[in-house]
């Protein structure tokens, strides 16, 4: 008799990957870096456990976005005070805080509750091309499309 292999979260072997956002489109770029995070590229996936990879983007000022989204998309936050919505655009966010668009993204697309949270903690985002990851060795990933 065959059962379903299960991952235990002390046997996860966990690489770190380096993604371009280049020329990248958001919503693409954020789907497959949300399914690295969550572990869905690895044959021992298991929805309950956290078998995901590290990610690191570099270059994030340079993503785009389709369409008219840069003047139409528009970002709202709330300081939880009457009247306190804010809000900015997507070029905005892009100029000025484009990592923070790239998490919101990103975030968006994992679970919810403490697993979402706990896998959302292996993303790190940088605005320009340096990052400070090199002791982990990390590999270039090459998105797919």
């Amino acid at each position: 008799m065959r059962t379903t292999y299960m991952a235990k979260a002390n046997e996860i072997e966990r690489k770190w990957y380096v993604v371009d956002a280049e020329g990248k489109t958001l919503g693409r770029l954020s789907s497959e870096v949300a399914s690295i995070l969550r572990g869905k590229h690895k044959p021992t996936f298991t929805p309950n456990v956290d078998t995901g990879d590290f990610v690191i983007i570099i270059n994030a000022e340079k993503i785009e976005l389709t369409g008219k989204k840069l003047t139409d998309k528009i970002y709202y936050r709330h300081s939880q005070f009457p009247g306190g919505l804010k809000s900015r655009t997507a070029l905005e966010m892009r100029t000025n805080y484009s990592e923070k668009m790239l998490e919101l993204a990103i975030k968006g697309m994992l679970p919810k509750g403490s697993l979402g949270r706990q896998m959302f903690k292996k993303l790190f985002v940088y605005a320009g091309a340096e990052h400070n990851h090199q002791a982990q060795k990390p590999e270039a990933y090459e998105l797919r499309g």
